[in-house]
């Protein structure tokens, strides 16, 4: 018999939190492992810095809990004031809704941040039995916080299907857009991936790699060889392609301490050497059958070293640890022709005013078509061998 004895509070920082209760709900035992929603990564955001309301990520969480205080389901929520840092790209709707006189900031988020990676949002791992149930709650109280406090939205990005499709039995507007994984069909190696390609692919792809890795070393870092000497390295490569790319990188030195420290079970990090020297470095996670590429940048530019470290290395390290996927960040059309196929993600989202919510909803209707136009396109021009080749 579901307890009925149920009741809902928001910590404003998850150290208020312990990792044991929220790790319980996010990565339960015999679940897939999603380092993303751990406490570890999402404390560590919070503790560096990265996260706070100065950034313009202001901690919402909800906790559900029984009334002897045992935890049976969070959302992990934040009140934005701006839309950084998200990868589900809502500028055009804020845009209209100021124009027509609405106050789009803050708006509420629930998201692993500055991580488009599809997961779970609404955590209630070892309750399965009431799952549904919980996760009802949890939605309805972030509802009514939009709602109570005249919040003009909220947001769930990169959501798992089932769950983006359950939310949307609330009423909440479905959107979609696509990345590019590598999956491994039970290869053994590169070369039986390579041979799955059509010729012309496979040449291109050993040219690259050829080209790539002319007089340089390749280094692949976890656990205890993740020392502070490497997140120098890495930090140096992180902040170059930041300021290139977005002007102000979000992470700080102290945050990849923290994650390595944390996380260093978890974490792989890829480093392209010359001399003995890095010069080159991708930061991945590592879930239970997927290999997560987050972020890149080098000192020295090489022709095709890019995807060499970030695309190519990380398949090396997915086949001989018997990784399922390797998903190498957002959009990214040029990963197609290396092998990396076009998959759906998804996100939720509960629009507070109803005219424009209306407007929204005709907006995504036409959206989704164009994406899953796109999507089958693509993936009637990957390079593999077409059936019967």
């Amino acid at each position: 018999m579901v307890n009925t004895s149920l009741r809902t509070r928001i910590v404003d920082q998850l150290s208020d939190l312990d990792g044991e209760s929220w790790n319980a709900l996010a990565n339960p035992k015999n679940s897939r492992f999603d380092p993303f929603i751990s406490w570890e990564f999402l404390e560590a955001l919070e503790r560096s810095q990265a996260v706070v309301p100065e950034t313009g990520w202001l901690p919402h969480h909800i906790i559900l809990e029984e009334t002897d205080g045992s935890v049976v389901g969070v959302l992990p929520l934040y009140l934005k004031s701006h839309s950084q840092g998200e990868y589900v790209f809502d500028y055009v709707w804020a845009d209209a809704f100021q124009r027509a006189g609405g106050q789009y900031y803050p708006k509420l988020l629930s998201a692993a941040p500055f991580t488009p990676v599809s997961g779970r949002r609404f955590l209630t791992g070892k309750h399965r039995e009431n799952s549904n149930k919980y996760k009802a709650i949890l939605l309805q109280t972030a509802i009514s916080i939009a709602e109570a406090h005249q919040i003009s939205s909220l947001h769930v990005n990169f959501v798992e299907e089932l769950e983006a499709k359950y939310l949307s039995k609330f009423g909440m507007l479905l959107r979609t857009d696509q990345q590019f994984h590598w999956e491994n069909y039970n290869y053994s190696n590169f070369n039986e991936f390579l041979s799955s390609l059509s010729s012309s692919k496979r040449k291109n792809l050993r040219k690259e790699r050829a080209k790539a890795q002319a007089g340089l070393e390749f280094l692949h870092l976890t656990g205890s060889d993740l020392t502070e000497v490497y997140w120098d390295y890495f930090y140096e490569f992180y902040i170059d392609t930041g300021a290139r790319k977005w002007g102000s990188p979000y992470l700080n030195r102290e945050t990849f301490s923290l994650l390595g420290d944390r996380l260093s079970d978890n974490i792989l990090l890829i480093l392209a050497t010359c001399n003995n020297s890095p010069i080159a470095g991708a930061l991945n996670f590592i879930g239970s059958d997927t290999l997560y590429g987050r972020y890149w940048g080098c000192t020295e530019h090489r022709s095709m070293l890019h995807f060499e470290v970030c695309y190519y290395q990380a398949i090396d390290y997915a086949l001989a640890n018997n990784l399922k996927y390797v998903e190498a960040g957002a959009q990214g059309g040029h990963k197609l022709a290396r092998g990396y196929e076009p998959v759906t993600t998804y996100s939720a989202h509960w629009i507070t005013h109803p005219q424009f919510r209306h407007a929204v909803s005709d907006f995504l209707k036409q959206e989704r078509k164009a994406v899953e136009h796109d999507k089958a396109w693509l993936s009637s021009r990957t390079p593999f061998k077409k059936t019967g080749a």
